[in-house]
């Protein structure tokens, strides 16, 4: 039995997706009612619980054999993906899956990637079997400018010219399936990007012909951004980790591709340009 963590966010429910539609059953751990009946409906047993629950943790990794950590980024991630984890070999679980960071590596300043490279060396150190899965920067994310780009035609961010190899969540899910319910990743270090890295400039230039009008990319000052997503972000220390995360990618970001994507589910990752037009009514006028 599989355990899925993170089911009812994007990349989890992406996951969720994938196992059903290969006829695997899993578990699902979530707090959200409104959510169950569609978990269920792809054949989930869904588990009601917080996961900064003990007990519900608890329950929820009995008959598990695979567990998937997959948190959104937060101050109290790391305890809670050490109690999943010391829950995990207190149930007898065989292996876990965390979703991590092509960013979370020994050099990392970050807390982001350093949050994630802690997590994952606790996990390591548990005894249990193991496999990491690190994307580098969601295409889902340039959904937050899709106001702008519709509007004004424009991508407002504070990367500079720094580099990302963005994937889309979908593509995650799909890879997530494949590594949670076969054998042959203990031990393993999966690094996926999607088909191009990219700067924001050529993303923009990639919208551009997509949408078949003017996009330009304004690289934003770094301190008036963090002031306007000040707005949106309430909790200070999310609200730094971003923007220190956002410095780093305008630093350099990432320079090479992998083909871990391809290798492992036999076609290329989808481009951004297929993202773009199968999302066209949120970015197009």
């Amino acid at each position: 039995m599989i355990l899925l963590t993170g089911a009812t966010g994007k990349t989890g429910s992406a996951t969720a997706k994938s196992l059903n539609e290969s006829g695997i059953k899993f578990k699902a751990l979530i707090r959200n009612e409104e959510k169950r009946a569609g978990l269920e409906s792809l054949g989930a047993e869904v588990i009601m619980g917080s996961i900064d629950n003990t007990e519900s943790v608890d329950q929820s990794m009995e008959g598990v054999e695979t567990a998937l950590i997959l948190l959104p980024n937060s101050e109290s991630q790391l305890n809670l993906e050490r109690r999943l984890v010391d829950s995990a070999k207190q149930a007898g679980v065989k292996r876990v899956v965390k979703v991590s960071s092509i960013e979370a590596t020994p050099d990392a300043t970050s807390p982001i990637p350093r949050l994630h490279l802690e997590s994952e060396e606790y996990i390591k150190q548990s005894g249990l079997n193991w496999t990491m899965v690190k994307p580098n920067f969601y295409m889902q994310n340039l959904l937050a400018s899709a106001a702008t780009i519709k509007d004004q035609g424009k991508i407002f961010l504070p990367m500079g010219e720094g580099k990302t190899g963005m994937i889309d969540t979908t593509d995650v899910g799909s890879f997530l399936a494949k590594v949670l319910s076969e054998d042959g990743h203990e031990s393993m270090n999966h690094e996926i990007t999607g088909p191009n890295i990219l700067s924001f400039y050529e993303v923009a230039e990639i919208f551009s012909q997509a949408l078949g009008q003017k996009v330009d990319y304004i690289d934003v000052p770094l301190a008036a951004y963090k002031e306007t997503l000040g707005q949106f972000l309430t909790n200070q220390w999310h609200l730094d980790a971003v923007i220190d995360l956002f410095k780093g990618i305008a630093e350099g970001g990432i320079e090479d591709k992998t083909d871990t994507y391809q290798e492992l589910m036999g076609e290329s990752p989808k481009s951004l340009e297929a993202f773009i037009k199968e999302n066209m009514f949120i970015f197009k006028s």
